[in-house]
């Protein structure tokens, strides 16, 4: 019974929350939100009797929601401003979408004034269209001026309306003939190259690798990287990849031989106590301990090293003006590291995590131009991070 009433008393408590946030939302305006509140509690046994107080502050913030909106219409129509349109036609379809809502729940029975809840539905089909249409042409008659004007800005602006026209009326005249056109005036293109003022040579690989762009997966809406230039293109910036320094260390082999000693568990034995008794549990056997012995090991260490760091500069350059527009130094590093060992007696004096290296062996040195080229990949991460971070267009 305790249980019962306790289940009674939550649902009351929530029903009562839920009450007072449609309450709260209808007072402060967010009409629409009271709507979807009392909407979500009445999809369950609308017809119960404490479901009442949704089917009242629904009818009201429909009325108020209505009101409020057609007044907007109103005025914008009156004001006759052209970038209002898009407003206007919104508004109608947030008319109709709140009336489609409702719908599925209708009849809801109000029980103390014997009626049903009065929602005024209006059939809002014709002014979507005319709106939609009126919205549809400024849209375009706009789009055709823009494209006239040789601004980017505008190019894209033109592209980002169009693309919003084409889902609200979609095949609309040659709108998707002007979208190709504005996307293409309106991107950026970079031309990309590297420079060598190094004494050394950099690997072909390397030099294709960096210029690879379509792995650093960089190109977006707005901005296309090319390696090689291509014909008709005017390239807005210059990227210039430009290796300052490579230094390589020498190839190095360091030995060394120590010992090492610790305690280490050799199988059980038999537990005595202090009479030199064997130990026995409950059922009379003897208590086994783990076996401690002292183990003792040379090991014989061999390290292979040998280190390679590029320095590097990205240059971002305005073709228009031939000013360099930022620059951004990049530092990058590649070890070599090979660590083998070989021992004399117990392994097991070793420290646990070093036992990898008894298994391991010399291995050949890399030559430089692979150094070099492994010290590439550091290299194309941190420009791709550069670039990434720091656009040309601010």
């Amino acid at each position: 019974m305790k249980k019962i009433t306790t289940i009674i008393a939550f649902f009351i408590l929530f029903t009562s929350c839920g009450v007072k946030q449609t309450q709260n939302n209808l007072a402060s305006g967010n009409y629409d939100a009271a709507i979807d509140i009392a909407l979500s509690n009445l999809r369950s046994n609308k017809d119960k009797k404490g479901k009442q107080d949704y089917i009242y502050l629904l009818e009201e913030a429909f009325a108020k929601a209505k009101e409020r909106d057609l007044n907007t219409i109103s005025f914008l129509s009156k004001e006759n401003n052209p970038n209002e349109l898009e407003k206007i036609y919104s508004t109608y379809l947030t008319l109709n979408e709140r009336q489609e809502k409702i719908k599925p729940l209708l009849p809801l029975k109000l029980i103390k004034e014997g009626r049903n809840a009065i929602f005024p539905f209006d059939n809002y089909n014709e002014p979507i269209i005319s709106s939609k249409n009126a919205l549809s042409n400024y849209l375009y008659t706009n789009a055709k001026a823009l494209m006239l004007t040789k601004n980017k800005m505008n190019y894209r602006r033109v592209y980002d309306d169009l693309a919003y026209l084409e889902k609200i009326n979609p095949n609309y005249k040659d709108v998707a003939k002007i979208m190709g056109e504005a996307q293409f005036k309106g991107t950026d293109f970079v031309i990309v190259y590297t420079q060598n003022e190094t004494n050394m040579i950099i690997p072909i690989q390397l030099q294709n690798d960096l210029l690879d762009f379509k792995s650093y997966k960089l190109n977006d809406k707005w901005t296309i990287y090319h390696s090689v230039k291509q014909k008709d293109i005017y390239y807005d910036y210059g990227m210039q990849i430009n290796f300052r320094s490579i230094f390589i260390s020498p190839e190095q082999i360091k030995e060394r031989e120590f010992i090492k000693e610790r305690q280490v568990v050799d199988g059980q034995k038999k537990q005595l106590d202090a009479n030199g008794r064997v130990v026995v549990d409950r059922e009379g056997k003897p208590v086994m301990i783990d076996n401690l012995i002292n183990a003792r090991v040379n090991i014989y260490e061999v390290r292979q090293f040998k280190s390679c760091q590029i320095t590097a500069k990205v240059d971002y350059v305005d073709n228009k003006t031939k000013q360099p527009i930022e620059s951004f130094p990049i530092t990058s590093e590649f070890v070599f590291e090979n660590i083998y060992s070989t021992y004399k007696g117990d392994r097991r004096a070793a420290d646990d995590n070093y036992y990898s290296y008894f298994d391991k062996r010399i291995m050949p040195f890399p030559s430089s131009e692979q150094m070099v080229y492994d010290t590439g990949e550091d290299l194309k991460a941190k420009i791709n991070s550069v670039i990434s971070r720091n656009s040309f267009r601010k």
